[in-house]
């Protein structure tokens, strides 16, 4: 995407050690929340989004229907636990090594906000996480980009969402 022949030219490597393991919770939500908020956007009534799924606070859909409101402080709790949700159901695609060495905490939250995003499922089984599993970061980074359509159409949000999703993958290597 940024600069794909200097990628293709030149490996990229993380610029330190990321072996001190997974950024905590605290740390990953101080990231996270921010991110996906500033995406999702917050709508304290229910309402329905691009493809007609009725959707509350930052992009919540479960359980939601018709007339649904929220406070923001309850949509907040309510993303600050879904995050938590998310990441801990994509942790169970990485591998150790991944989990290790490949997931500095604004990876990890490139690659929780897909799974946000499209569903744990769709981004877990992606060729995005093969490839970090692969090791090949800035691959897997640019596969997360692929993600860009609701409806089967291309949304401009979208693009522009996971831009910024590659743009965080990314932080961290070097040529």
């Amino acid at each position: 995407m940024r600069n794909a022949q200097a990628m293709v030219d030149k490996p990229l490597v993380p610029k330190v050690s990321t072996g001190s393991g997974l950024a905590s919770e605290a740390e990953f939500l101080r990231v996270a929340i921010p991110f996906v908020a500033k995406w999702e956007g917050l709508r304290l009534v229910a309402y329905r989004d691009v493809v007609g799924i009725w959707t509350i606070c930052f992009g919540e859909t479960k359980g939601v229907k018709a007339g649904d409101v929220r406070t923001q402080a309850e949509c907040e709790a309510m993303l600050a636990r879904e995050l938590i949700s998310y990441r801990n159901r994509m942790h169970g695609y990485f591998t150790a090594d991944t989990l290790r060495v490949r997931l500095p905490v604004y990876r990890d939250t490139a690659f929780t906000d897909l799974g946000y995003n499209v569903g744990t499922g769709a981004a877990g089984t992606s060729t995005a996480v093969r490839r970090l599993n692969a090791g090949l970061i800035a691959d897997s980074c640019e596969a997360i980009t692929w993600y860009n359509k609701a409806g089967g159409r291309v949304w401009r949000g979208l693009v522009l969402r996971r831009t910024e999703d590659f743009d965080y993958c990314m932080k961290g290597l070097t040529a």
